[in-house]
């Protein structure tokens, strides 16, 4: 468990969703263990039914809150047992609930069915570390709804000599286990769970810092995380990124080298560094030297596979002059990008420039509600006020996931295709503001910030 982190009692409730899918026992998926041999094992769906009522031996039927246990391969995770309450019907939850499932790395489609015996309620889920996959779905009594999403399972595993090298703060985190773990926030009963295999699905690749990772507790967010909700089932997204993370430290961790492993044709990367480029020193370590040499290798990684690398300009700070503009605090950076997508012919979403007008847009207060900036005792532990002013809170986080969504349009990029319908159209000099936005908190946070700045 990693330091801070408590486990406090949000009321946030549960829903879910029914789903039936069938699909061929023969699809095979590579086990990649962190410490052993690849060994290839055909992987079937794995269906979980909670309602007594449909008991069925083709099912794993879950009747009871039995915990996690990796001898089981299933159950309620981080003492949420206490949450979940049965009833002919299903599986009823009013807090926060996590359910786990111990499987290999690879692409699933989740299917849930869910129901509402009683009142109006609505649900949102989240998967492995905060991905938001179902948002806040209305429920009418008596009614019941089928919501189906993709999730990408990762192993830090590459091949017999390599694999990621994980940050000691990593290691403890829900991307990096050997399960999948789906987080139930708000009211519904959740009937049946599915988990498919997916053996065919594009791939959007995430490479970046702490403003692109799935951060993997409250208060803490980025944009790799929300933009899940955005896409259809033909699309799953493989978030690598890491806080703390340059150009060259990503490529040194084996990041780069685990995305051509498996990245493919008609895969997508996309590529935002820039927050910690910058300060490293050193002749070579400049925006127009090492930093263009390096988006330019990470680039061609894509290309050599025959997938679409997107580079993204990095997200601007919260820095504001007297007179109510934004500091240019990336020095050459921006610019750089440009330079480098101008030269090899590659889309380019300039979210520096974007952020710049939402920011001044929403000016200096305002804009303080977009980051992680919170009085003492907000939470449990939490002593001394939080002021950050580079790390998004869910708020922020999911503003610069329409940010991207709005650079995938603007470019008129093949995966706007795939972009839900009822995604709305965004515009900066017309931002959301936290007054009218709302998501269920998880349970599980953390008071030191990520790394990076």
């Amino acid at each position: 468990m990693k330091p801070f982190r408590i486990f406090t009692l949000l009321v946030l409730v549960l829903c879910s969703s029914n789903i039936l899918l069938s699909m061929g026992k023969n699809d095979v998926e590579t086990v990649k263990n962190n410490n052993t041999k690849s060994t290839a094992v055909p992987v079937e769906p794995k269906v979980f039914n909670f309602e007594s009522s449909k008991k069925n031996n083709k099912f794993t039927n879950v009747l009871t809150a039995s915990k996690y246990e990796e001898s089981t391969g299933y159950g309620f995770d981080f003492e949420t047992d206490a949450n979940a309450v049965f009833t002919a019907t299903g599986l009823n939850i009013s807090k926060s609930t996590y359910f786990s499932v111990k499987i290999p790395e690879g692409n699933y489609k989740v299917k849930i069915t869910l129901a509402n015996n009683s009142n109006d309620s609505n649900i949102t889920v989240k998967a492995e570390s905060r991905r938001i996959m179902i948002d806040q779905l209305p429920i009418k009594k008596g009614k019941s709804a089928v919501q189906e999403f993709n999730v990408n399972v990762r192993s830090s595993y590459i091949d017999e000599s390599n694999s990621i090298k994980l940050k000691d703060r990593e290691k403890g985190d829900l991307n990096w286990d050997n399960k999948l773990t789906l987080e139930f926030l708000g009211s519904a009963c959740v009937q049946k769970i599915e988990i498919i295999p997916l053996e065919k699905v594009t791939s959007i690749f995430l490479a970046g810092d702490s403003t692109v990772t799935d951060q993997d507790v409250e208060p803490w967010a980025s944009w790799g995380q929300m933009i899940p909700q955005y896409f259809d089932t033909n699309i799953v997204i493989t978030n690598y990124a890491c806080s703390g993370l340059a150009l060259s430290s990503f490529k040194s961790s084996n990041r780069l080298l685990k995305i051509s492993s498996q990245i493919k044709a008609g895969d997508y990367l996309f590529i935002e560094f820039g927050h910690n480029d910058e300060k490293i020193k050193g002749p070579e370590n400049t925006a127009w030297k090492s930093y263009s040499d390096l988006l330019a290798e990470f680039i061609q990684t894509a290309k050599d596979k025959g997938a679409f690398p997107v580079l993204v300009t990095p997200t601007q700070r919260r820095a504001f002059n007297s007179d109510g503009t934004l500091k240019e605090t990336h020095g050459d950076f921006p610019d750089a990008m440009r330079a480098v997508a101008k030269k090899m012919n590659v889309p380019l979403i300039d979210v520096t420039k974007i952020t710049t007008v939402l920011y001044e847009k929403w000016g200096d207060d305002v804009s303080r509600k977009a980051f992680v900036q919170y009085p003492a005792n907000t939470f449990p532990g939490q002593t001394k006020a939080l002021e950050d002013n580079t790390h998004f809170n869910s708020f922020g986080a999911n503003e610069i996931a329409l940010c991207i969504i709005k650079g995938i349009r603007d470019l008129n990029l093949p995966l706007q295709k795939n972009i839900l319908k009822q995604t709305p159209k965004y515009n900066p000099q017309q931002p959301n503001y936290i007054s009218n936005w709302t998501l269920p908190m998880s349970t599980r946070f953390e008071i030191a910030k990520p790394d990076g700045n």
